[in-house]
């Protein structure tokens, strides 16, 4: 998951809570890479928003965090080789992001389809429309 997508979720966004739900009456958890772990509290940090803080604090503590692993870090390097090799570039964050969903075998929910569409071997769903 992404940070556009947990952002939809803390503001409360009706098809994305909705999807949240149905996700989890068939899956024990919710899953978010350290990454956008990173993105999240460094916007919120930023910005001052302390409340909002606690509120994806309080809702990390009921998902699981995946961390970079070389695994990870493999896929990631093949991501971005291949990408490059099409003249096609993408953020080092995103392809880290990518490669950590891959690597753990999961659906990346992001609002930018498009974008991690690109992104041979990962599975991509938007929640948002």
């Amino acid at each position: 998951m992404i940070p556009n997508i947990v952002s939809y979720f803390l503001k409360g966004n009706d098809n994305v809570n909705l999807m949240f739900q149905q996700y989890l009456r068939q899956f024990e958890n919710i899953h978010i890479s350290i990454i956008t772990y990173y993105e999240i509290v460094s916007g919120l940090t930023f910005k001052d928003a302390k409340k909002q803080l606690l509120i994806f604090e309080h809702f990390c503590s009921t998902t699981t965090l995946l961390y970079l692993t070389k695994d990870s870090i493999r896929r990631s390097a093949a991501i971005y080789s291949k990408q490059r090799a099409k003249g096609e570039t993408i953020d080092d964050i995103d392809i880290l992001i990518a490669g950590i969903a891959i690597s753990n075998n999961l659906c990346l929910v992001t609002n930018n389809v498009r974008h991690f569409g690109k992104i041979e071997g990962l599975v991509v769903e938007n929640w948002n429309n």
